[in-house]
């Protein structure tokens, strides 16, 4: 008798993750500390953002060398991605950074800012979401875009802002 829970897989069961197309990524931290940042900035003119903490800055500056993201944003436990995955020879040319497939880029993140950092800050496992079309694409870039002003209603909030 196996006394521990199966696993959920998020994955689409079948599905390609090196297929040309947008999806939407979200890797939270390790038990969902805010390790990233803090969202601050709720009275001022320049409207609520993330102050980032050192991690959260290796995070950000590694998110910015894979050329395949259009955009993306560090809240403090978590990270959200919107990715497009090219044609073949559609993409940009050979780099340093990971451009193979979904899985593939999430590895990349979380490898190369677990070692610069000298510890895992990554909760096991990721969550994704393939993008249906222009709708979809833009209702995720306005969530996206908004995360900072909308955190204190977002599923990932925690009451540990300090």
């Amino acid at each position: 008798m196996d006394d521990f829970p199966t696993r959920k897989h998020n994955r689409l069961p079948g599905y390609d993750y090196t297929q040309p197309g947008c999806y939407f990524v979200t890797i939270c931290s390790k038990d969902r500390e805010h390790l990233f940042g803090r969202v601050v900035g709720a009275d001022v003119l320049i409207g609520p953002h993330v102050q980032l903490s050192e991690i959260g800055a290796i995070v950000k500056q590694t998110i910015s060398q894979i050329p395949l993201v259009d955009l993306s944003i560090v809240m403090p436990n978590h990270v959200h991605i919107l990715l497009r995955l090219p044609a073949a020879g559609d993409g940009p040319m050979e780099t340093s950074a990971p451009t193979r497939s979904v899985p593939w880029i999430v590895r990349y993140l979380k490898r190369t800012v677990t070692m610069a950092c000298g510890k895992t800050v990554w909760q096991r496992g990721y969550h994704d979401h393939i993008v249906r079309g222009e709708a979809d694409y833009l209702r995720i870039w306005n969530y996206i875009d908004t995360n900072p002003a909308k955190w204190r209603e977002d599923r990932y909030y925690t009451e540990t802002e300090g």
